[in-house]
């Protein structure tokens, strides 16, 4: 990626920075804040491992509406003004828990929290990376996606070491503040895109995507090249993206993919922390490590492995690489017999955090200039909807493999299962064929 470049998605970086320090520094807090107020003083709890898994569940059929509608408005809005809403919804979770952490204030962070994020974290994602696909010519996109989730990562490793040296009060009242510092600079300086129009005028024939054509703009003629999408006179529905999946052989594989991958990549997140408090009796300080080191090695990855390898082996090669990395990931992390092995398999994420920016850069290249938020968009939605179906299936399995009635004593089965569903999503990009990352012929 040019510099000139990185200095133009300067502000969007800063945003992302402050955004991803607020969401998760108060992440290794999140388990012992959720134990505390549900369970004093046991390392097990089933309460709070189903309600987890019931706020991800909401959270992510929320999202599975929420985001394609936010995306598909950037395309009309803008950019910018639709950031701002995840920037100043992700506000008011933090500030509860920072007054206090008692049950009362633990339910009320659990509902608002969980309406919030339906607009937050999904819609901050693809809102972002369709500001970055107005920026980037396709040739850099995926080293550019990479270069944003990279500092996201840096993001997260800053709040993951300021966790570990703060106390919890001083935790979330700290990322109160950053979250607030996110929605103002976002507002204050990060500058609304011209919707790719700029990368046309440059006279790339390489940025020249023909539009994804729904059913409502497609021709009777199969011979005729599918004009490019009207301006939106109403909100993307879901028939909307039923059509694009239908119509896309790109998307719709890269929608498997990202579904299977998700479906694991949820499971995982998950049970993980509460397999860990089970079975090694993990604290707040040994988490924060554990994230740290997944934090610090997806950072460099992102930052430095993407723009090196994405032009020399593909999208689609560096694709099935990071879902092998990924698979190894689960089945290790199931089977970790020590404390220290958590710490050694999450060094894998260096491998695993790829997997993420292959796929939106493959769909990114696909779509026009005025379609990236929508496309980006119904990404997230079907991941959304992965993780509607994760937190149902693997909480559950999760509290009844760490419990005393489980079946037979694999307290890392639900780990397993995740990695299973990882295996899929690589099964399928394996499958998917050269032809299918190029324009789709008509």
């Amino acid at each position: 990626m040019a510099m000139e470049q990185v200095v133009e998605l300067g502000h969007l970086l800063v945003f992302g920075f402050l955004f991803s320090f607020a969401a998760y520094m108060v992440a290794p807090a999140m388990t012992d804040v959720t134990m505390e107020a549900l369970c004093p003083g046991r390392d097990e709890c089933s309460l709070a491992i189903y309600l987890t898994g019931l706020q991800q569940a909401i959270t992510g059929l929320g999202a599975l509406v929420a985001t394609p509608i936010v995306g598909s408005l950037s395309d009309r809005y803008g950019r910018k003004a639709l950031l701002l809403l995840p920037a100043t919804a992700s506000i008011l979770p933090l500030v509860i828990l920072a007054c206090n952490r008692t049950k009362v204030f633990f339910y009320a962070y659990y509902i608002t929290r969980m309406l919030t994020a339906m607009v937050a974290e999904s819609s901050m994602l693809c809102l972002s990376l369709a500001y970055v696909a107005d920026k980037v010519p396709q040739s850099r996109r995926a080293a550019a996606f990479g270069v944003f989730s990279g500092v996201c990562l840096a993001g997260f490793v800053a709040g993951t070491v300021a966790a570990r040296f703060l106390t919890v009060p001083c935790t979330f009242q700290v990322a109160a503040v950053a979250a607030l510092a996110a929605a103002v600079y976002v507002r204050a300086f990060v500058q609304e895109t011209d919707g790719g129009a700029s990368l046309l005028h440059a006279g790339d024939e390489e940025n020249s995507s023909r539009p994804l054509c729904l059913p409502s703009c497609s021709s009777s003629s199969e011979d005729v090249a599918p004009p490019a999408l009207p301006p939106l006179r109403k909100a993307l529905s879901l028939s909307d993206m039923a059509a694009l999946l239908t119509t896309s052989s790109t998307f719709s594989r890269a929608a498997l993919v990202t579904f299977f991958y998700s479906l694991g990549e949820t499971g995982l997140q998950t049970s993980l922390l509460y397999f860990l408090k089970a079975q090694f009796h993990y604290t707040k300080n040994q988490y924060a490590n554990l994230l740290l080191v997944i934090g610090i090695t997806g950072s460099l990855s992102q930052l430095v492995m993407m723009p090196i390898l994405a032009p020399k082996l593909g999208e689609q090669k560096l694709l099935i690489i990071a879902l092998l990395g990924s698979c190894m990931h689960g089945f290790l992390y199931s089977i970790a017999w020590s404390p220290w092995v958590p710490y050694l398999v999450a060094s894998l994420v260096i491998i695993s955090i790829l997997v993420n920016p292959c796929i939106r850069s493959i769909v990114s290249k696909r779509a026009g200039p005025s379609e990236q938020g929508m496309v980006q968009g119904c990404l997230t939605g079907i991941s959304s909807t992965a993780n509607v179906i994760s937190p149902i299936v693997f909480s559950p399995l999760t509290a009844w493999f760490l419990s005393e009635t489980a079946p037979f004593n694999f307290r890392g089965f639900s780990l397993a299962c995740a990695a299973f569903a990882m295996l899929i999503a690589l099964t399928l990009s394996i499958n998917m064929r050269p032809a299918e990352l190029q324009p789709d012929s008509k």
